[in-house]
């Protein structure tokens, strides 16, 4: 099974950021944007991983989050990878982004032994909105960077949980599911 390591938002922040990025949705239909329900933060991609090794990945991160405390972040502006010149991915920024990069670090270092691909590149938080189909004209390009000049509300949650997700490809993208929950709760905390 496609599965990786997520940070769910609570139903009520996920539907209020995709309402508050309507205008973006409205500026193009070269984008193929991400439901509200399927919002999160993406801290490793594992990739294929047998139902035997749901476990041992599992165990690996409630090592990690012993380690951890929950995280509270809010988000902030909009961006694109790389840029909104050229935009392959649209997203929304994350504050607590020292916490989170060290929480994706101890993710993918703990996942290493498992025979899971260590990460090329840092971690960046960010939620991401949706995925340019194919090459963007410069006026649709345009079009998306003068909407996402229009900053959305900060919406706040805390990051109570690592995720382990499950992902199958059906009608209308792809669905979610979370195999488990892993608290975060740093020794003291």
């Amino acid at each position: 099974m496609r599965t990786f390591v997520a940070i769910n938002l609570p139903a009520e922040v996920r539907e209020a950021i995709y309402d508050d990025t309507a205008h973006l949705r409205a500026a193009t239909d070269a984008v193929r944007w991400v439901a509200a329900a399927s919002l999160h933060a993406t801290l490793k991609f594992i990739g294929e991983l047998s139902d035997v090794a749901v476990d041992d990945v599992r165990r690996a991160l409630e090592g990690v989050a012993s380690a951890h405390a929950p995280v509270s972040v809010a988000t902030t502006q909009l961006g694109a990878f790389p840029n909104f010149r050229r935009p392959r991915v649209v997203w929304v920024g994350m504050t607590g982004e020292a916490e989170l990069r060290a929480l994706a670090r101890d993710v993918d270092a703990s996942l290493a032994p498992l025979g899971v691909a260590r990460d090329a590149r840092p971690f960046q938080a960010h939620l991401t909105l949706g995925r340019v189909k194919g090459d963007l004209s410069p006026a649709n390009a345009t079009g998306l960077s003068d909407a996402a000049a229009v900053a959305p509300p900060r919406r706040t949650f805390v990051v109570r949980t690592i995720d382990l997700m499950k992902s199958e490809l059906g009608r209308g993208g792809s669905r979610y599911s979370v195999l488990a929950a892993v608290p975060l709760h740093a020794r003291g905390t």
